[in-house]
């Protein structure tokens, strides 16, 4: 009773994100210039198994109220119909360990196809035996053995507002004394079937004269090479004759690819003119194969909102609907983001948009490019994390171990040693290096797991940015405001002579940062002595950032740190704490600093999907959402600033009556659904922020250490490395567009409640 009020709860929840169902008002470039559709395969199966009554509901609860629910047809063998994709159940069920001997081999279509059939059971044999689980491993399976098979009138059962059928093997179960025109023939006198899809063209010219104007016939393409039974033919050919289509179809369903190619190096390559033709012919377009999980193209920077808009919101067309696994994230981006290019501002007093090393998800970090890109996806603050030369300029980049961020492997290997202070690892450090040396190297994208690479066409694109020239191209912009960042000054001062917190004040001097209040310098370091160097400029805002997790921030280290800091930088799980993947509780910490007149921003946010609890749907703006729309942070710290952009300047944020709600997720309530023996260990408290970590020793005087090389000779020295000088980065940005997020969660079928 318990899990079925907190099921009722996250529905409520869920709906909350939903508007009426009246057509909005512009014009879109499909065939009836109304808003493509959003058609859910299975349900929400990008997170429960595919067409459970958790993906049903979570589908229709979550995502535009004339969402689609998309069945794949199987026969019984009394000749009922279930919804499954994949003809083979032991594929998305749990039938091989219930019945490990009935694995059987048919000819589908003319390939041998080995495993368990729904033809050799009854319905009553798999409603009372089996149970559903998730047919894709890389995603959640804490939700596998919870939910029966459902059958057709159980997906029609809970009332979409559009029901889709598809029949594709129709031959096959022909071929074994079951009809699916039959079936079709005697559900439709019982349901409303929206959509007759089909990859068999015998099926659709059979149905065409048995449904009736408000069932819509629907010629499914496979993939480009696979044999169409009824012609064999490939699809490929059969979709050069679109009026031959016309003939027993209003519409073609097919794999995205087909529309927008894919090239070998994981770029898009040219559109076809598939949907214009098909258009012209009168035939809708729906494109399949959309899900946030897997990997589309780089053009897309891992937001699966892009891929979405590519579809919807171009210039040259847009498809009448998608089909997707994840309908919340198709919502979103067809309600909040496209059409909406002129909405480039976000309301005053949101949380600032601050980039992290530049727009380094897309070009190499700190360089020329990533800073210009963040600008132009709309950044408030772009940041610089300072590193020294051994000849004393600062220039920026993430680590002063240059191995990770440039190519100082190749040229300097001779120079790598290990700075217990810095690091564990050994490394090539940039105060080992002179300027000149390290101006030879080239930048390097940085990834987040060897699998997930990120725009590799730029690997080593752009050049290394000086602290001079980062200053000026912010001067030269008018961005919003500056982030300082500043580690390792002890060591620094006492090891090697280096005074980067007096190179710092005076590039910032020399720049004029200090004598104006028009744009915001943040300084940031670990070090409260760090920070007590810049208290004499008050204009300027100090920043403690936290690397270690923390639970809970109790008043008195609170108050010691407004002594020092007028902001904190700290990690996401401090905010929401992560357990297996799944969110499992928010913390205090925004509400206890923002108690005491303390900022918080939180870092660092990324698009890739391998970085987001299941919560967040694969989608990194629900995690954008939930950070500043649920905890209410001041700013978020991300790779990525044009996916924040989306978020804060989208009129589903910034308007009274949006289209679409975003609402930020709500920590531990999908594992909440999870029954008890289910769930994975409660993760233990993290601990409370102490006073004893607070307060750093005062910074040491800096050495006189003589060099024991002179300085390259075309290497700038301190005093030019401060200097204001002109820049190759100026360049005019313009704000980026905005988007949104949505949130939502789901009710077991009624039955268990």
């Amino acid at each position: 009773m318990i899990r079925c009020l907190l099921f009722i709860s996250l529905l409520i929840h869920s709906t909350l994100g939903q508007k009426s169902a009246g057509t909005p008002s512009q014009k879109w470039l499909t065939l009836n210039g109304k808003r493509p559709l959003v058609v859910a395969r299975g349900g929400f199966s990008g997170l429960f198994p595919e067409s459970s009554s958790f993906a049903n509901q979570l589908a229709l609860s979550s995502s535009l109220p004339d969402t689609v629910l998309f069945c794949n047809l199987q026969l019984t063998k009394d000749g009922a119909g279930i919804c499954l994709t994949d003809i083979r159940l032991d594929n998305s069920t749990n039938i091989g360990l219930v019945w490990p001997k009935g694995k059987k081999t048919y000819d589908v279509n003319g390939n041998k196809v080995h495993g368990w059939f729904a033809l050799d059971y009854t319905i009553d044999q798999l409603f009372s035996n089996i149970s559903l689980t998730q047919g894709i491993l890389s995603r959640p399976s804490l939700f596998d053995f919870q939910s029966p098979i459902s059958a057709v009138e159980d997906v029609v059962g809970i009332k979409p507002a559009q029901f889709w059928l598809n029949v594709q093997y129709d031959s096959f179960y022909t071929q074994h004394k079951l009809s699916p025109t039959s079936y079709v023939q005697k559900a439709m006198r019982a349901m409303r079937i929206n959509y007759l899809s089909s990859a068999e063209i015998g099926f659709l010219k059979t149905m065409k004269g048995k449904v009736t104007a408000k069932t819509k016939l629907i010629f499914q393409a496979l993939g480009a090479d696979e044999i169409e039974p009824t012609t064999n033919k490939k699809y490929s050919e059969l979709l050069q004759d679109l009026t031959s289509i016309k003939a027993f179809a209003t519409g073609i369903l097919v794999p995205k690819e087909y529309i927008w190619p894919v090239q070998a190096d994981q770029y898009l390559g040219a559109p076809s003119t598939l949907v214009a033709d098909a258009h012209k012919q009168g035939l809708e377009v729906y494109a399949s194969g959309f899900a946030n999980d897997f990997f589309a193209s780089y053009n897309y920077s891992y937001d699966p909102t892009s891929e979405y808009l590519q579809f919807v919101d171009n210039s040259k067309f847009s498809v009448d609907g998608v089909l997707t696994d994840f309908s919340p994230t198709a919502s979103e981006a067809i309600a909040c983001f496209a059409n909406s290019k002129a909405v480039s501002k976000p309301v005053k007093g949101q949380a600032l948009i601050i980039s992290k090393n530049g727009a380094s998800g897309i070009y190499p970090g700190c360089t020329d490019l990533a800073y210009r890109q963040a600008l132009d996806d709309g950044a408030d603050i772009i940041d610089c994390s300072v590193q020294m030369s051994k000849d004393g300029v600062a220039f920026c980049l993430d680590s002063a171990d240059l191995m990770a961020d440039t190519t100082a492997m190749t040229s300097f290997m001779s120079r790598s040693n290990t700075v217990p202070e810095i690091q564990a690892e050994s490394g090539i450090f940039s105060f080992d290096l002179t300027w000149s040396e390290i101006q030879t190297l080239k930048p390097q994208m940085a990834n987040v797991l060897p699998d997930f690479h990120r725009n590799p066409a730029y690997k080593n694109a752009g050049k290394l940015t000086s602290l001079a020239e980062f200053l000026d191209l912010a001067k030269t912009n008018a961005v919003s405001g500056v982030l300082i960042n500043i580690q390792n000054a002890a060591y620094l001062a006492s090891k090697k002579g280096l005074d980067i917190v007096g190179v710092v004040t005076a590039a910032l001097t020399n720049a004029t940062f200090d004598k104006q209040s028009t744009q915001q310098v943040l300084i940031q370091s670990d070090d409260t002595s760090v920070l007590s160097k810049f208290a004499s400029v008050p204009t300027y805002k100090r920043v403690l950032l936290f690397e270690d997790k923390m639970g809970d921030a109790p008043e008195q280290p609170v108050q010691e740190i407004k002594k020092y800091a007028d902001a904190v930088a700290v990690t996401r799980t401090a905010i929401t704490e992560v357990s297996g993947s799944f969110t499992s509780r928010s913390t205090n910490i925004v509400a206890e600093f923002q108690k005491a007149n303390v900022s918080v921003y939180v870092y660092v946010l990324r698009n890739e999907y391998i970085t987001l609890a299941f919560d967040y749907f694969s989608d990194p703006i629900l995690e954008i959402a939930t950070f500043i729309g649920g905890a209410g942070v001041d700013g978020v710290v991300t790779e990525y600033p044009g996916t924040a952009s989306k978020y804060l300047r989208s009129p589903c944020t910034n308007s009274d009556k949006p289209e679409y709600n975003i609402l930020p997720v709500q920590p531990g309530a999908l594992i909440s659904i999870v029954p008890p023996e289910g769930q994975p260990p409660a993760p233990a408290p993290l601990p409370p922020l102490k006073l004893g970590d607070i307060v750093d020793p005062p910074l040491p005087p800096v050495a006189n250490i003589t060099a024991d090389t002179a300085a390259a000779p075309n290497s700038p020295t301190i005093a030019e490395a401060q200097a204001p000088r002109s820049s190759a980065l100026a360049n005019a940005a313009s704000v980026g567009l905005s988007l949104v997020a949505i949130m939502v969660l789901s009710l077991l079928f009624s039955m268990e409640c």
